[in-house]
C-alpha cells in the first residue's frame, strides 16, 4: 500500500473501532449493579488519565476557558443523566435514544438559534431521525407510566450531548490546543461528577469502589480511547462521514443488549436503530 492512501484506508477502520468501544464502554456502564459507585470509577479514570495528559499538552488559550468550564458541567450532567436512564431502562433502548436526539437536536438548534436556513437533505435527516426515536420509544408497544423515567433520562442525555457538542465546537476553535482543551475538559468533568458522587455516596462509597473497579477503570480508558480515535480520524479524514460513520455504535449497541443483557431485540428495535443511523448519516452527509 502507498504511504498516500494508507491513511485514507486507515480512517474508517479507526472510527468503527472507536463506535465499538465506545458501545462497549456503555455496555460495561450498564452492567454494574450499582450505577454510582461504576460511573464514579469511570470519571476516576478520567482523572488519572487526563492528569498526566494535561502535563504533555500546551494550556488552551484564555479565550477557551469559560468553554472547557462549561462543557466539563454539561458533561458531568450528561453522565448522570446516562447513570439514571442505564438505572432504569434497557440498554438497546437507552442507548440509541441517547445517541439519536444529540445530532437532531443540534441541527434543529442551527435553524432556530443561529437563524442557518436548512437545506432539503438536512430537514429529511431530521425527519429519518425522528422517526427512529419514535420507532424505538414504541418498540414495546406504547410506554406506560414507569417506563417514562426512564425514557426521559435518555432524551435528557441527549440534550446534554447537544449541549456540550456545540459548546465543545465553538470552544476547540478558541484554543490554541485541541488535545489541551479535551485534556482539561474531561479532568474538570470528572472531577464534578466524582464531588458530586462523594456527596450523593457518603463514607460508603469508598468501599462499593472496591467491588469492582476493574470494570469501571476499564470503560473509563475505553471511552478516553475512543475520544481519541474519533479525533485522530476527524485530522485525517472528511469530518461529515466520520461523524455519520461512528453513529453505527447505535446498532452495535442494540446487538450488545441482545447478546450480554438477554434483552429482547426484535425486528421492531433493531429497524428503528438502523433508521436512526441512516437519519443521522443523511444529516451529516448534508453538511459536506
Amino acid at each position: 500500500m502507498r504511504a498516500g492512501t494508507a491513511v485514507p484506508v486507515v480512517v474508517p477502520v479507526v472510527v468503527l473501532a472507536a463506535a465499538v468501544l465506545h458501545a462497549v464502554w456503555n455496555a460495561l456502564a450498564h452492567a454494574m449493579p450499582d450505577k454510582l459507585a461504576g460511573f464514579t470509577l469511570i470519571n476516576l479514570a478520567f482523572v488519572g488519565v487526563s492528569a498526566i495528559w494535561v502535563c504533555f499538552t500546551p494550556l488552551p488559550g484564555s479565550a477557551a476557558w469559560p468553554f472547557v468550564a462549561a462543557s466539563a458541567v454539561l458533561q458531568a450532567a450528561y453522565q448522570t443523566l446516562l447513570l439514571q436512564a442505564y438505572r432504569l431502562g434497557d440498554f438497546g433502548q437507552m442507548y440509541p435514544v441517547a445517541r439519536g436526539v444529540a445530532p437532531m437536536l443540534v441541527a434543529v438548534l442551527s435553524v432556530s438559534v443561529l437563524g442557518q436556513e436548512p437545506s432539503a437533505p438536512e430537514l429529511t435527516g431530521v425527519l429519518i431521525i425522528s422517526a427512529g426515536l419514535v420507532a424505538l420509544a414504541l418498540a414495546d408497544g406504547l410506554p406506560d407510566r414507569t417506563q417514562l423515567p426512564a425514557l426521559a433520562a435518555a432524551l435528557g442525555t441527549g440534550v446534554m450531548i447537544a449541549s456540550y457538542t456545540v459548546v465543545d465546537g465553538t470552544g476547540v476553535r478558541r484554543s490554541d490546543s485541541v488535545f489541551g482543551y479535551i485534556a482539561w475538559s474531561f479532568l474538570l468533568q470528572g472531577v464534578l461528577f466524582c464531588a458530586g458522587a462523594l456527596a450523593l455516596g457518603g463514607r460508603g462509597l469508598s468501599s462499593r469502589l472496591r467491588r469492582a473497579p476493574i470494570r469501571g477503570l476499564t470503560g473509563g480508558v475505553l471511552s478516553l480511547t475512543a475520544y481519541a480515535l474519533v479525533v485522530w480520524a476527524q485530522d485525517h479524514g472528511d469530518l461529515a462521514s466520520i461523524a455519520a460513520l461512528r453513529e453505527t455504535s447505535i446498532v452495535i449497541a442494540a446487538l450488545l443488549g441482545t447478546v450480554l443483557f438477554r434483552e429482547r431485540l426484535g425486528g421492531r428495535r433493531l429497524a428503528a436503530s438502523v433508521t436512526v443511523v441512516a437519519g443521522i448519516a443523511v444529516l451529516q452527509l448534508a453538511h459536506t
